[in-house]
């Protein structure tokens, strides 16, 4: 008997509404691919922009997700670092991560050690390789430096926090609320500005002195470049990794020049290529999870086929993160 399994499966962009639960085949694993049993799936914002066709990167009708955790149940020929019931975590930039059970290239899934629960290995492993590539590889962070985090009651953000908390530096987290102030201070942070209702540039001079702060983490984008920009110190970093409140405008480069700064714009990719830097960042991520060193809250757990319901509570802004179980 063929094998199937239940998965959420878009047939045209729109709301919620249009995530349908559907019986779909799933075939045996080819050379290099492994079967995996789902256990959890993460819904991300991206999920969002893919169901809606903000990102038209999902040829439909297709099964969205990114990240997922399950445990092996085949493998094909060739895959010989990886073993049937094992349990791994995923990214998978093609999708399909929204069923049951699923084909998977064996060279994106990493092990996930028995001391991580499977939903909050699958919600927070995007989030934490990014955090972790920032402050270790994109600007090394370490004791004594002083690092911004715009948005530090964020996924990552908070995350940021308190990885350059852990290595040793002085942490200022930017947030919009009180509320939002006591999440940021919980993840590391040693001084909180309230964006809405402070000067951001102003209160890293006072807080530093004037000296400004090494390296300003910002996920952020069109509305707070500039402050990140002007709290840098000399020889600062603007770490620029995303942009949740529109693309930056163009801007000169000459303007880098009174404090000899810099700018970047890393994607997490490169730093989880080839396998070995994936399984790596894997390993060093897990054991923070499973020390307990990260601050790794779950929003909201729904079964598979609610998976609209999660989606409406991500685009509600209620505290996340959220999972799919399977």
């Amino acid at each position: 008997m063929a094998r199937t399994s239940e998965a959420i499966v878009i047939r045209a962009y729109g709301g919620a509404e249009v995530l349908v639960a559907e019986t779909v085949p799933v075939p045996d694993p080819e050379p290099g691919q492994i079967l995996i049993r789902q256990e959890a799936v993460s819904v991300n914002f991206h999920d969002v922009y893919v169901r809606s066709g903000a990102y038209k990167t999902l040829a439909l009708p297709g099964i969205p997700g990114l990240e997922a955790v399950g445990v092996i149940e085949e493998v094909g020929e060739g895959v010989t670092d990886l073993t049937v019931g094992q349990r791994v975590a995923y990214i998978d930039k093609s999708y399909g991560a929204y069923a049951g059970a699923r084909v998977l290239d064996a060279a994106l899934a990493a092990p996930v050690p028995d001391g991580v629960e499977p939903g909050v290995a699958t919600a927070w492993f995007l989030k934490g390789l990014t955090a972790q590539a920032l402050v270790d590889e994109v600007e090394p962070v370490r004791a004594g430096m002083i690092v911004l985090a715009q948005a530090a009651a964020g996924g990552v953000g908070q995350l940021v926090a308190r990885m350059a908390s852990l290595r040793g530096a002085t942490v200022i987290g930017t947030v919009g609320s009180p509320e939002k102030a006591a999440v940021a201070k919980a993840a590391g942070c040693d001084h909180v500005i309230l964006y809405r209702e402070e000067d951001v540039a102003a209160r890293v001079a006072e807080i530093t002195g004037g000296t400004g702060v090494n390296v300003a983490f910002d996920a952020v984008g069109k509305d707070s470049f500039e402050g990140s920009l002007a709290s840098l110190a000399s020889l600062g970093h603007l770490v620029h990794y995303g942009q949740a409140s529109g693309p930056i405008p163009p801007f000169d480069l000459s303007r880098l020049g009174a404090k000899s700064a810099k700018v970047s714009r890393p994607f997490l990719w490169p730093y989880i290529q080839p396998r070995a830097k994936l399984l790596s960042a894997s390993e060093s991520l897990f054991a923070a999870m499973a020390r307990g060193d990260l601050p790794l809250s779950l929003g909201g757990r729904y079964p598979l086929a609610q998976a609209a319901a999660a989606h409406a509570a991500l685009e509600a802004r209620e505290a996340g993160p959220f999972v799919l179980d399977c």
